[in-house]
């Protein structure tokens, strides 16, 4: 399916052409789902992503997610805070360049693992909260791809401490609390979210479901008066 972004498609013709046949094969072999115009984009490309066609009904959206997401784009001065360096390398430097996004990640700095074992936490947890600490999630895209502990940590500080966010995009995956940690994301009726339920997820759909989002504001934005 073409569409008239420049920003955020493929760089080639060849590799646009590619992506929309893609895209086009992943309509045809669906022969269902619930989604609205502005979700089916983000599950559609999550599934191009891993070539799974389980994310059409896995994915969870809040109902105000794709609209909070697009305005935190648009408004060009948002981040990205991840819980990973793989959120952050994944996603396309020029495409957050035109929206003035920032990526953010602290898993691996040495205060965050010093603190973690001082206090019998994870990494992922210390993480949030510094980021936290630094203002950096307050308005953000919260992207959290493998850390459980980190999910469950932004819950926590949306309850108790007032964190209000732009948007949680929590797919963490795995096998010890991964399934819990996106159910109690997705009891948040304050915080716009977009979960997948279940154990499945992963860092890759995590940026397919923001550059999906980057998408969707290119085109709205080419399409203003």
């Amino acid at each position: 399916m073409s569409t008239p972004n420049t920003v955020t498609e493929q760089l080639t013709a060849a590799g646009q052409a590619i992506e929309h046949d893609s895209f086009a094969v992943i309509d045809r072999e669906v022969e269902s789902h619930a989604y609205t115009a502005q979700q089916w984009p983000i599950v559609r490309r999550m599934i191009h992503a891993n070539a799974d066609f389980d994310f059409n009904g896995l994915t969870d959206f809040h109902p105000e997610a794709v609209t909070r997401g697009l305005q935190a784009v648009l408004g060009r001065s948002t981040r990205v805070v991840a819980d990973v360096e793989m959120i952050c390398v994944g996603l396309s430097k020029p495409r957050l360049a035109h929206f003035g996004i920032s990526t953010h990640q602290f898993i691996s700095d040495e205060d965050v693992i010093a603190r973690a074992k001082q206090e019998g936490t994870t990494r992922a947890v210390q993480a949030m909260r510094k980021a936290h600490a630094q203002g950096l999630l307050e308005g953000a895209i919260i992207a959290i791809g493998n850390a459980p502990t980190a999910l469950i940590e932004v819950v926590r500080l949306i309850r108790e401490e007032g964190l209000r966010p732009a948007l949680v995009v929590g797919m963490p995956v795995g096998f010890v609390s991964a399934l819990e940690s996106k159910d109690l994301m997705a009891e948040e009726t304050a915080t716009p979210w977009i979960v997948i339920r279940g154990r499945k997820g992963g860092s890759t759909l995590v940026v397919a479901a923001i550059h999906a989002l980057l998408g969707l504001a290119e085109a709205q934005e080419l399409n203003r008066p």
